[in-house]
């Protein structure tokens, strides 16, 4: 292998998606694939035994969030970089992301000329992101975003469940994650939708968020 050779790892549920990144980036020289993945159990598994330069994770994973992946793999091997790749376009996965040790977020609609380039932009050194989440983290900075989530009065615990269906999870699946019954995880969604006069999931993470997904 070459040394200026950069070993990735793919992690995405998608198939579809993660064979399309797969051979386009296979089809880079200077790239290559050591590893894919569907879930984060079994990347977490396997993540110890792979050497890996940079990690393309998805955050939609099925059985836990992408950025909790990053969080728990990154003090395993630090000197991994982790580009986050999805469709999620708001601050509160952004600055998660980030805190959870990932150095890089870029939006999937980028193509893959440009995953290319943000893999190699990270291995040496940078910090890629699409321009519409550049613009997120400058507005942070400059005062436009002071809350990951707007208020709303929302309880703890109903921000906390929020977050999780924004991430796509079923009410079993939060129910799970927060060691809650789904009737409960139910009664709390009700109570969200009714404090943001909202009808459904989608408008409660549009009204939410402060740029929607």
């Amino acid at each position: 292998m070459n040394e200026r050779t950069i070993r990735v790892l793919l992690v995405e549920d998608d198939q579809e998606v993660l064979d399309l990144v797969r051979s386009s980036l296979e089809r880079e020289p200077d790239l290559r694939i050591v590893g894919t993945f569907n879930n984060g159990t079994e990347f977490l598994q396997k993540y110890p035994e792979r050497e890996a330069d940079v990690v393309v994770m998805d955050i939609g994973l099925p059985d836990m969030s992408g950025i909790d992946c990053v969080a728990r793999a990154k003090p395993l091997r630090p000197t991994t970089q982790f580009l986050m790749n999805t469709i999620f376009e708001n601050p509160a996965y952004t600055f998660r992301a980030l805190s959870a040790g990932a150095t890089g977020y870029l939006l999937k609609n980028a193509g893959p000329e440009r995953l290319a380039e943000a893999i190699r932009e990270l291995h040496t050194g940078g910090s890629p992101m699409s321009p519409a989440i550049a613009r997120l983290v400058i507005g942070s900075f400059q005062g436009q975003l002071k809350n990951n989530i707007q208020d709303h009065a929302l309880t703890q615990r109903e921000k906390e469940i929020l977050d999780q269906l924004a991430q796509g999870l079923m009410y079993k699946e939060v129910g799970i994650k927060l060691s809650i019954s789904v009737e409960t995880v139910r009664r709390h969604a009700r109570n969200i939708y009714e404090k943001l006069q909202v009808g459904s999931r989608m408008a409660a993470i549009e009204k939410a968020y402060p740029k929607g997904r």
